[in-house]
């Protein structure tokens, strides 16, 4: 059984500093020369591209629905044979939602830091920790680490906040060049960032003050056996549009991929590249495409090579953003109407208004596909839907599945290897 030293980085909400905590624990520890495997709760996309700027390493997805127990296992196994230190970012507060952060880190043992945002707060900062500490038996609790406070005095006030017998780690400074930007989705994407790796370097500067510099105990963590993918893909080239505006790409699904056999490969419809003509499938991820639409509206060569692509019966799956691109028009947060690709029926408006936010899944002829949907912005299109994605908890109606033509299309962004046999079958132009 691998063991290797582990931290679980959770918080009391949302909003107290969880990734920048972890992405300084990250870039400490790897200044020191040490192998940091980060890894990230839930269907994130924004928070891996700081933490993998901060560790140097691709930054995969642990949910014990989405992913599943077993592949978070063998995830985590696998990580322990290979780094020096593991640290796993949770999400929301630390018992929020159906399953929770606290319900991983109590699953595969790992010891839980939990980051509050002191600001505002003296003596209640140690009734919040004692909480969080206390709240479930069986969740190992390291310690708790005060953010954003305010001055020296501040500092000694909540570390004499804590009750007795709790690990009071230390704290970070209140600092904008420390803290990282937001937008509508979360946080700004890391290559929009000036400066990142500066305010990184100040971050770990900070984190090198506390207790946590040093490294937590080691944890061990039990192999898991996953069945070897079939090559489902086999001699397929598949093209991924990849760029500022189409960024949100699970690092597992690319890997699924190419373990199924597939040649990938990237182009910019920013830059205007063309997609491959050799391509026998596209994939259009979400992202940002409404920060950028004047450019992709106007960028000749993708537009072309997408539409000979499409002329000639070729699959793409395009997920929310990657579907925006294909319709007939997107309309951004200030009005201006944007003429897209025209490929599919319809037309996006963006709103100030989140639209929907949930872990979702559909229920396909083999069997379900899970994934999440967080978007803000609505569609009004001719086009029906060939199936309709499921609430993770609620089971109510989720987001549709349109089939276009070659175009599969929906908001819902899949995790492939979920259900490998479903996501071939989008790569493969057939039907769910």
């Amino acid at each position: 059984m691998p063991a290797c030293p582990a931290l679980f980085i959770g918080a009391s909400a949302s909003h107290q500093g969880k990734t920048t905590v972890t992405a300084a624990l990250a870039r400490h520890h790897a200044r020191r020369g040490l192998k940091v495997c980060v890894f990230k709760i839930g269907p994130d996309f924004l928070d891996p591209m700081i933490l993998e700027r901060a560790s140097g390493a691709p930054v995969y997805s642990l949910h014990l629905w989405m992913v599943g127990l077993d592949a978070c296992r063998a995830m985590l196994a696998r990580a322990a044979q290979d780094a020096d230190l593991i640290l796993i970012e949770g999400v929301m507060g630390l018992f929020d939602g159906t399953p929770s952060s606290a319900d991983l880190a109590a699953a595969f043992g790992v010891p839980v830091l939990a980051v509050i945002g002191a600001h505002g707060m003296a003596q209640t900062f140690g009734a919040i920790a004692f909480g969080l500490a206390n709240y479930r038996a069986d969740l190992k609790f390291h310690g708790v680490l005060a953010n954003r406070v305010a001055s020296a005095r501040h500092a000694q006030m909540l570390s004499e906040a804590i009750p007795a017998g709790l690990n009071y780690c230390g704290h970070i400074f209140n600092a904008d060049d420390i803290a990282l930007p937001e937008r509508h989705l979360g946080l700004t994407q890391a290559e929009e960032i000036a400066g990142l790796d500066a305010r990184l370097d100040r971050a770990a500067d900070a984190i090198a003050t506390t207790t946590l510099a040093a490294l937590p105990a080691p944890v061990h963590f039990e192999e898991a056996n996953i069945p070897a993918l079939p090559r489902a893909l086999d001699g397929l080239h598949i093209a991924i549009a990849r760029d500022a505006a189409f960024s949100f790409i699970y690092p597992a699904n690319v890997d699924w991929l190419i373990a199924s056999g597939a040649e990938v490969s990237t182009f910019s419809p920013l830059a205007d590249e063309p997609a491959p003509d050799d391509a026998d499938a596209l994939y259009l991820p979400g992202g940002y495409p409404e920060l950028h639409a004047r450019t992709l509206a106007v960028n000749a060569q993708t537009r072309a090579s997408i539409e000979r692509h499409v002329s000639r019966g070729r699959p793409i799956v395009a997920e929310c953003g990657g579907m925006l691109y294909l319709l007939d028009s997107l309309t951004d947060i200030d009005g201006t109407r944007h003429a897209m690709l025209g490929l599919l029926p319809g037309d996006a408006k963006m709103q100030r208004k989140l639209s929907r936010l949930a872990m979702q899944a559909v229920d396909t002829s083999h069997g379900l596909l899970t994934g999440h949907t967080f978007h803000y912005s609505t569609l009004n299109t001719p086009m029906q839907p060939v199936l309709t994605a499921s609430h993770a908890t609620t089971h109510a109606a989720g987001e549709a599945f349109y089939r276009h033509g070659s175009i599969s299309a929906t908001y819902m962004h899949a995790y492939w290897p979920s259900n490998p046999s479903a996501a071939a079958a989008l790569f493969r132009g057939e039907s769910l």
